[in-house]
């Protein structure tokens, strides 16, 4: 099983270099996979991004990805765990957790809940992570079944309520990453529409309608360019203020710029080729939520890609590491 783990400074440590702390705990880590640990933040030290060459404090936890301990399977895609029990598999796709929350990183593929057709997903296998008192954890918000990223799961009752109202009162910071066809005209701004669901032959489908028009919902998103790409490809930025269905999804289509790989709203071109390498599989991920933790402080979780993301940065020449913002 893998899972992320924190380790304490001793005393005799304080003022070592992180790579040479590194090199004496964990002798199999190359300098190589170090540093593409630390650009990615999957090795922090009090939940702040940290540098090879960054003094230690005696007391001070670093975090080690499973990637450090030796207990990494490999990528977690709905795939790699189809044939593992419940309990191993959510196991593999912690990034975060305690007494009250479970900070996931679920998989594209994988479904947050059940409905038409779905086997498995995430709602029923929190079943084999009840507390030994018998609680089931409880999801407090959800992620499209394609969407990948950080999913935040309370392990009790009064913590669902203290998230969920987080999330209810906007007090929260979510961060999605996307690939989409062409470019903005303007490298940052807001998208303000209203949306309301639609029936079609291929199951619902959300569009921008007018305000006014019967069950339609103003939905509010930010966005900002991160970096161009060949075949004008654009890997953007999107933080919603709202929590629509499809929300971010349509707001990319609305801005003439449909999400690479989305199976409802990329609407096919006969100009336009497909990027040859890159997997039609829909290029949107929770990137990084920032939300008050039930009881103290706040909880920073980041995600690191999905192999089919990481596969279309390594074909474009993008480095995941020049995305996120700083602290």
């Amino acid at each position: 099983m893998a899972a992320v783990s924190q380790k304490t400074v001793d005393s005799d440590e304080a003022g070592m270099r992180l790579d040479r702390w590194f090199k004496s705990h964990f002798p199999g880590l190359g300098f190589g996979a170090l540093q593409k640990l630390l650009r990615t933040g999957q090795v922090r030290i009090d939940g702040k991004r940290a540098k090879a060459d960054t003094r230690l404090e005696a007391g001070q936890a670093i975090r080690l990805p499973p990637q450090v301990t030796g207990t990494d399977a490999g990528p977690v895609t709905a795939g790699t765990i189809k044939n593992t029990g419940d309990a191993d598999a959510l196991r593999r796709m912690i990034l975060y957790e305690d007494d009250k929350v479970f900070v996931f990183n679920k998989p594209a593929g994988l479904a947050v809940q059940g409905g038409s057709g779905v086997a498995r997903h995430v709602d029923g296998m929190l079943d084999a992570l009840r507390s030994k008192k018998g609680e089931k954890p409880r999801l407090v918000h959800r992620l499209d079944r394609d969407t990948s990223g950080v999913l935040v799961v309370a392990r009790t009752r009064g913590a669902a309520q203290k998230l969920t109202a987080a999330f209810r009162k906007r007090d929260t910071e979510k961060i999605y990453w996307a690939l989409v066809k062409g470019a903005p005209k303007k490298p940052e701004g807001k998208i303000s529409t209203w949306l309301a669901k639609e029936q079609t032959p291929d199951g619902d489908r959300m569009r921008v309608v007018k305000h006014g028009e019967a069950d339609a919902d103003h939905a509010v998103s930010r966005y900002r360019v991160i970096e161009t790409a060949g075949q004008r490809l654009t890997w953007m930025e999107f933080e919603p203020e709202t929590g629509r269905t499809h929300q971010l999804r349509v707001h990319a289509l609305h801005m003439g710029c449909p999400i690479i790989g989305d199976p409802k709203y990329f609407e096919d071109d006969p100009n336009w080729d497909f990027p040859g390498g890159i997997q039609k599989k829909l290029h949107l991920h929770a990137r990084r939520l920032r939300i008050p933790h039930p009881d103290r402080g706040m909880i920073n979780v980041t995600a690191p890609l999905p192999p089919h993301m990481v596969q279309s940065w390594n074909l474009l020449g993008l480095d995941e590491a020049d995305g996120d913002r700083e602290d």
